[in-house]
C-alpha cells in the first residue's frame, strides 16, 4: 500500500502539469465549440452545424490526411534504405551518419521551411540543375503545389521516421541475417521475412511521427504550398486570427484532432497485428 502511494505522489506533479497544460485548454476548446456566434454569447451547436454542412470542409480534412499518408509513404520509401545502409556501417560511420540525420533538428522548421524555397523556387537549385542537364526545357512549378509540399515535409520530417527506425533496427541480431542466408534465403527474402518483420515497431513508430507532423505543419503547409492549398491548419489560423471565429475555429481545431487521432488509432492498430503475426 505504501509503495502503491509513494508511485502515485512521484506521478501527481506531471499529472497536475498534463491537466493544466493539455486537459484544461482541450476542455476549453470543446466548450468554445459550443457557441452559435463569433462573440461567444448564444449556446448551440450551430458552428458543429455550419462547418460540417459545408462540402468543402470535408475536402480540406480529407487532403489533409492524405498530405500525411503521401509524407509517409516518401520517407518509408528513402528512410527505410537508409535504415539498412546504416546497419552494415561500421561503428563511426553509422555516428557520422546518426549527426547527420539529428543536425536538422538543430535548425528551427522556419528556417528550413524558407531553405526549400530557394531550393523549389523557378530559380532555385532543382529548375538550375535540370535546366542545365537538358531535362526540361522551361523551370518547373514546384513551390505552391502539393509535390513541392511533399518534397519539402519530407526532408523536414526524416529525422522522425529514421530515428525510431534505426533504433529498433540496430538491436536486431545480425547472426539473423548470416543464418537466413546459411538456409538459402536470397537478401530480398531474408529482407521480407526477417529484417522487416523485426524492424516493425520502430516503422509504425516513425509512421505515426511523421503522420502527427506533417497534418499540423502549418508553417511549412503556408509557406511552401501557399494559399492555393488549403489544410486544416490554415483554416484554423484564418478563422481564428482572421475572421475571429472562435467557435468555428474550435470546431475545426477539434476535427484535425479527433481525424488524426483516429488514422494515428488505425495505424496502431496495423503495427499491433503485424507484431502479432510475428510473434505467433
Amino acid at each position: 500500500m505504501r509503495s502503491k502511494l509513494a508511485e502515485w505522489q512521484l506521478a501527481l506533479p506531471l499529472g497536475l502539469a498534463f491537466a493544466a497544460l493539455f486537459l484544461a485548454p482541450l476542455l476549453l476548446l470543446v466548450g468554445v465549440s459550443f457557441y452559435n456566434d463569433e462573440k461567444i454569447t448564444q449556446l448551440g451547436v450551430g458552428s458543429w452545424s455550419g462547418f460540417f454542412g459545408d462540402a468543402f470542409n470535408y475536402k480540406v480534412i480529407v487532403d489533409t490526411l492524405l498530405l500525411g499518408l503521401k509524407t509517409i509513404c516518401t520517407t518509408v520509401v528513402i528512410g527505410y534504405p537508409l535504415a539498412l545502409v546504416y546497419m552494415d556501417l561500421s561503428p563511426r560511420l553509422q555516428k557520422v551518419l546518426i549527426f547527420v540525420i539529428v543536425m536538422p533538428l538543430l535548425l528551427s522548421v522556419v528556417v528550413r521551411t524558407f531553405a526549400w524555397i530557394v531550393v523549389l523556387g523557378r530559380e532555385g537549385v532543382v529548375n538550375s540543375v535540370l535546366l542545365g542537364l537538358g531535362i526540361i526545357s522551361e523551370p518547373l512549378k514546384l513551390l505552391q503545389t502539393e509535390l513541392g509540399l511533399v518534397i519539402s515535409l519530407t526532408q523536414i520530417e526524416m529525422p522522425l521516421m529514421l530515428l525510431p527506425l534505426i533504433s529498433v533496427m540496430s538491436r536486431v541480431d545480425p547472426n539473423l541475417r548470416d543464418a537466413s542466408a546459411a538456409l538459402g534465403a536470397s537478401r530480398w527474402r531474408t529482407l521480407f521475412t526477417v529484417i522487416l518483420p523485426l524492424s516493425m515497431p520502430g516503422l509504425v513508430a516513425g509512421c505515426l511521427l511523421v503522420f502527427a507532423s506533417s497534418t499540423t505543419a502549418f508553417i511549412s503547409q503556408t509557406v511552401i504550398g501557399g494559399v492555393r492549398l488549403i489544410y486544416l491548419p490554415l483554416v484554423i489560423w484564418q478563422q481564428a486570427l482572421v475572421v475571429y471565429h472562435w467557435p468555428l475555429a474550435a470546431v475545426a481545431s477539434l476535427s484535425l484532432m479527433i481525424s488524426v487521432m483516429t488514422v494515428i488509432a488505425a495505424l496502431s492498430w496495423i503495427g499491433r497485428r503485424s507484431g502479432g503475426y510475428v510473434n505467433g
